[in-house]
Order: structure tokens, then sequence, then C-alpha cells
């Protein structure tokens, strides 16, 4: 989620701290360690090495909510954060679909053309936003861009749970698709096409906001 939704909290639960101005507060921090993290996912996939993967993106995918609760509760947006966080976002996604989408042949259910669509709806709608935001307009994340997110991660976790289920020797030709549990494979199919369906929802819906935007 970005950290362009994230607003300063004024309820009683508020408590202001001096360094929601310094670049290296916690959202911060947690946000570069979101980044390491998805590299370290990067090079764990072709390897072949699924089961390490799901666990290192799972707790690179909950960072992210944990600096949104951090940087609300506690007044730490930044302008750093504002860029960084959806950034890395991006990075993570992107990233890994382009990865599992290179070990389609292996069972991962992610095929090349979702890694297309995710990664140019993001370019799009990262060129809209600045198009919008440097005019002075609002182009916060909708409340279905954050559901895609959710659904863009449990497809990628279902699709290295499967490739792991596969393939639990790397020195082993892979198990055939059809000795996938009916759970697993259900989840990856639903996961993965509601992760397409609220990706290219919500690239039109940003289209439309910033159509009318330069409209107005």
């Amino acid at each position: 989620m970005s950290k362009a939704t994230k607003s300063r909290p004024t309820g009683p639960r508020s408590v202001a701290n001096p360094s929601a101005d310094t670049i290296w507060n916690v959202p911060n921090i947690l946000t570069a360690t979101r980044l390491i993290l998805s590299i370290l996912v990067f090079v764990l996939i072709p390897y072949k090495a699924y089961g390490a993967a799901v666990v290192v993106f799972t707790i690179a995918a909950s960072t992210d909510w944990v600096d949104g609760y951090w940087a609300r509760k506690y007044g730490q947006v930044t302008k750093l954060g504002r860029i960084f966080d959806p950034f890395v976002d991006k990075i993570i996604i992107c990233g890994t679909f382009i990865y599992l989408a290179a070990e389609h042949h292996l069972g991962s259910g992610i095929m090349p053309w979702m890694a297309v669509v995710v990664v140019g709806r993001e370019l799009l709608v990262t060129a809209l936003r600045s198009i919008i935001e440097g005019k002075g307009g609002d182009f916060s994340a909708k409340y279905l861009a954050k559901w895609k997110m959710v659904f863009q991660c449990l497809a990628v976790i279902a699709s290295l749970v499967t490739l792991r289920y596969l393939q639990p020797d790397v020195n082993a030709p892979p198990l055939p698709w059809s000795t996938l549990p009916g759970w697993l494979s259900s989840s990856l199919v639903v996961s993965t096409w509601v992760a397409m369906i609220l990706t290219i929802y919500t690239g039109l819906e940003y289209v439309y906001i910033a159509a009318r935007a330069m409209r107005d």
C-alpha cells in the first residue's frame, strides 16, 4: 500500500514524535528491509529454494502492513516514505511475478502474460500519478487497489508453495500438476485470477480518475 494514503492521525491515540521528519525512522527502515528481502527472494527462486522463498516473501510482505501501521500511529510519514514505500512495493510484486512466470514450465501457475499485466499496470499508474500529483491533484490509492495488492501477494505465496510441492527435490524432475492437492490448486487458480481481475480493473479505474482530473 502506498504511503500516499497514510495521513497524520489526530485522535487521542496519536503520539507526536520528533523523528517524523527524519529520513531513517522505523517505517523507512522497514521499507528498506523489505527491499533487501525482495532481492533475496529473486535469488532464491532461480535456485529452486521455493520453501525459503515463501518464508522470505511472507516476511517482506508483512512489513508493508507494519510500516503503514507505525507511520499512521506515530505520525512518521515522510517525503522519502511517500516515494520509497510504493517503489519497493512495485519492485517486490513485479519482480516476483516475472521470476515466477519464468518458472511457468515447472507449474508455477503464473503465466508470462500475467507478469506483463502486473508490470504494465504499475508503470501506467506511476506515470499517471506523477502527472496528476505534479499538478497538485490527489492520486492516492483506492480501496480496491489495496485488495489488489493482497491478492497479488496471495498468488505469489500460492505459486511458491505449489512449486515447492511439485519439486521437493531440486535434483529430481518436477511432479505432474495432477498430483497437487485440490485445496492447493484451487487456491492458486483463484488467487491468481482474482489478482489479475483486480489489477486490470484498478488500472482502468486510475486511467478514468486521471482523465477526469486532467479534463477538469
